[in-house]
C-alpha cells in the first residue's frame, strides 16, 4: 500500500501515507495550492541541497490542517462527515503519517503510542482553536 486519500461526497477528509510507502525520488502529493504540504522526501547518497531559507512570504490561510507521523505504538484515527456520522477509521502504527485536511476527527490509542504532530500555527488557545463535537458511530 502507497498512499490512501479519504474523500467524501468530492470532499477530502484525509491523506495517510503508509509507512511502507517508498518513492525514487522527492514527491509532494497535496496540490500546491493546498495550505499544508504532504510528501516524501527521497535522495541518493551524495546528494547535497545548496543552504537556503524559505521567504516570508503573507499566506491566507483559512483552514487548519494537522499531520502526525507515529514513531511508536498504534492509534485509532477516527474520520467524521460533516453530519457527525463517522466516515472512516484508520489504524495506524510506526512509521505511517496522516494529514487531517477537513472535518471531525478523533483518536483512540490500541497501544501506548507517541507521535510527531505538525500544525500551523500560531496556536491560538483551545478556546479559539478546538470545538469539541459529539461523533455519532
Amino acid at each position: 500500500m502507497s498512499i490512501e486519500i479519504v474523500e467524501f461526497n468530492g470532499t477530502k477528509y484525509a491523506e495517510v501515507i503508509w509507512s511502507s510507502t517508498t518513492v525514487e525520488k522527492t514527491k509532494f502529493f497535496s496540490p500546491p495550492e493546498s495550505s499544508f504540504q504532504f510528501g516524501l522526501l527521497a535522495h541518493k547518497a551524495g546528494y547535497e541541497e545548496a543552504p537556503h531559507l524559505h521567504k516570508a512570504v503573507p499566506r491566507v490561510i483559512h483552514d487548519l490542517q494537522q499531520m502526525f507521523v507515529v514513531q511508536r505504538g498504534r492509534v485509532a484515527v477516527q474520520l467524521y462527515t460533516d453530519e457527525g456520522d463517522l466516515l472512516r477509521v484508520l489504524e495506524l502504527g510506526p512509521g505511517d503519517a496522516i494529514v487531517l485536511i477537513h472535518g471531525v476527527h478523533a483518536i483512540r490509542v490500541l497501544e501506548d503510542m507517541q507521535c510527531i504532530s505538525v500544525k500551523q500555527g500560531p496556536f491560538l488557545g483551545d478556546e479559539m482553536d478546538k470545538v469539541n463535537v459529539k461523533g455519532k458511530r
